[in-house]
């Protein structure tokens, strides 16, 4: 009976938030949804599209008191404009080959996560009035790493998404950010398409 309750409550709770969705939020749901599936499929029109959605959530993020995300969206701004050049530097370049980390390149991307996530956590600690500033610092952290690999077409940033996109949804439900959690939740499933994509596309052009 409890545990019927607390479904019963915890659904209730879920459907009051998606009921008191903004168009803002809404705005950057979709046009995030159809940037991250784009980009899944090496689609170029990703990259406009997704300024339309980082513009939305970086005054949706600030209005919620999710700073180290609004900065993010700045950052994504960027990494959006620039990955739409890189991809479009000529037409012959706009299925750019798939690169995958080597070794080296590893180290380089585990030790800028942590490094960012410990720097951006006590940021946002000392500085913010985050209630949850180191697990949004961590996230930002991967979020930012994931984000200048994909614009380098590196196959491991599918990889860094599926953890992030993990962590967000229980996150963004905390903040009652219903219809992000959905998303994210969605971005996790692409993630894992995208990786599975990209990973084909890199093993045969390896043959």
């Amino acid at each position: 009976m409890y545990v019927i309750i607390c479904e019963a409550s915890f659904g209730q709770l879920f459907l009051n938030q998606l009921l008191q969705t903004s168009a803002l939020e809404w705005l950057g749901t979709i046009t995030g949804f159809l940037c991250v599936y784009l980009a899944a499929k090496q689609n170029i029109l990703n990259w406009p599209i997704s300024i339309i959605s980082v513009a939305a959530y970086a005054l949706l993020f600030y209005d919620y008191h999710l700073f180290g995300d609004a900065v993010l969206q700045l950052y994504f701004l960027a990494t959006a404009i620039y990955g739409w050049y890189y991809w479009a530097k000529n037409k012959e370049e706009h299925q750019k080959p798939i690169a995958s980390l080597d070794r080296k390149g590893y180290m380089v991307a585990i030790g800028a996560v942590l490094i960012l996530s410990v720097v951006l956590g006590l940021f946002l600690d000392h500085f913010t009035p985050s209630d949850v500033p180191y697990l949004d610092g961590t996230c930002t952290a991967m979020s930012f790493v994931a984000q200048i690999m994909m614009t380098r077409k590196i196959l491991q940033n599918w990889t860094l998404w599926i953890l992030v996109d993990a962590i967000y949804v229980p996150l963004y439900l905390y903040k009652e950010l219903a219809l992000t959690a959905i998303l994210y939740l969605l971005f996790l499933g692409i993630a894992v398409m995208g990786y599975n994509d990209w990973n084909k596309t890199w093993i045969a052009t390896r043959k």
